[in-house]
C-alpha cells in the first residue's frame, strides 16, 4: 500500500493518428516527470470521436489487443518510466468489435482486457452501431502500485459498476471518458453532474476517482461536438483535489495515501452495513421481484 501518485490527462484529437498517440505519449512522460505511479488517458485517444455519427468505415479502425502498435507503445512506455497505465482501445475480435481497455502494467506488462459494459445510444454517441456490449464483467487489478479498477465513459453514471469494483478491493477507479456539449443543450448542462456521479461513486465506496476527458471540437464528417474537458480526481470523500479546465490539454497530478483510505474505508462501515438479501431488484429491469425469489 503507502503512498501513490495519480495522473488525469486531457487533449485534443484530429485524423493524423500518429500526432495523438505522440501528444498522449508526452502527457503520460510529463505526468511521469511530475511523479505520477499512474496516469489515466481520455477514451479512444488515438482518432477523434468516431461515434459521432453511423459509418462502417470507421470499423476499419480497430485492432485485435494481440499484436497492437498502440498497446505494443503504450507497453515499452510503461515499462521505461515505471507507471501503470490503462490504455483505452477500439477492439477487433474476430467479428466482434468492442470499446475496450488495457491495464498495462508498471513492468509492461499487459495484465488484461476490460470491454465497456454500459453502451451508449443517443444523438451524437451512436456506439451502439459499432460495439456490443462488453463481456468481460466490471475487472480489478492488483498492479504495482496499487489495486485499481476501471469504467469506461458510460459507465461511469452507473453506481452498480463503482460497487462492484469497490467490492472486488479496488482502491482507486480510472474513467477515461468521450463527452462533451449535448447537441441538444448547446449549455454543456452535463458536466456538473459528470463530475458529481463520480464524485459519489467516491464518497459511497471510500475510494479515489480519477477522470480524463478530451478537449476541443472535433467534426466527423457533417457532425462536430465540443468536448468540455474538465477531467478531475476525487478524495475518498467525493472532494475535488485536482481539477482541468474545460479547454486546456494538460497533466493533473495527485497523490493518494492508500493506507490512510483503507483506514477511512474501514471506519465507516459501508461494505459491513450492506444488505445484498434486501438487493434483488437491482437484478430485474423494472425493479419488481417475484414473489417467491
Amino acid at each position: 500500500m503507502g503512498m501513490v501518485r495519480v495522473a488525469a490527462t486531457q487533449m485534443a484529437c484530429t485524423w493524423d493518428r500518429a500526432a495523438n498517440v505522440a501528444k498522449a505519449e508526452a502527457l503520460v512522460r510529463e505526468a511521469a516527470a511530475q511523479g505520477a505511479n499512474i496516469v489515466l488517458l481520455q477514451e479512444l485517444f488515438e482518432t477523434p470521436y468516431f461515434p459521432q455519427e453511423m459509418k462502417a468505415e470507421h470499423m476499419a479502425l480497430a485492432a485485435p489487443a494481440d499484436g497492437n502498435p498502440l498497446l505494443r507503445r503504450m507497453s515499452a512506455l510503461a515499462a521505461e518510466l515505471g507507471v501503470v497505465l490503462p490504455v483505452s482501445f477500439f477492439e477487433r475480435a474476430n467479428n466482434a468489435l468492442f470499446n475496450a481497455l488495457a491495464m498495462i502494467d508498471a513492468d509492461g506488462s499487459c495484465l488484461g482486457v476490460y470491454r465497456k459494459s454500459h453502451i451508449p445510444h443517443a444523438p451524437c454517441y451512436e456506439e451502439k452501431y459499432y460495439f456490443s456490449p462488453g463481456d468481460t464483467g466490471f475487472r480489478v487489478w492488483r498492479t504495482k502500485v496499487a489495486t485499481i479498477g476501471a469504467g469506461i465513459c458510460w459507465d461511469q453514471w452507473f453506481p452498480e459498476a463503482a460497487r462492484v469494483m469497490a467490492l472486488r478491493g479496488a482502491d482507486l477507479l480510472f474513467y477515461p471518458t468521450a463527452i462533451g456539449n449535448d447537441p441538444l443543450d448547446r449549455e454543456g448542462a452535463s458536466s456538473g453532474a459528470w463530475q458529481r456521479v463520480m464524485q459519489g461513486h467516491a464518497a459511497a465506496n471510500v475510494v479515489g476517482v480519477v477522470a480524463s476527458n478530451r478537449v476541443g471540437v472535433e467534426r466527423v464528417n457533417g457532425s462536430a461536438m465540443e468536448f468540455y474537458g474538465s477531467s478531475f480526481i476525487a478524495d475518498g470523500t467525493g472532494d475535488k483535489i485536482a481539477e482541468m479546465d474545460r479547454a486546456s490539454e494538460g497533466v493533473s497530478v495527485a497523490a493518494f495515501d492508500l493506507d490512510a483510505l483503507r483506514r477511512h474505508r474501514d471506519r465507516w462501515c459501508y461494505f459491513r452495513d450492506r444488505r445484498p438479501d434486501l438487493y434483488g431488484a437491482l437484478l430485474t429491469k423494472d425493479g419488481v421481484v417475484a414473489i417467491g425469489a
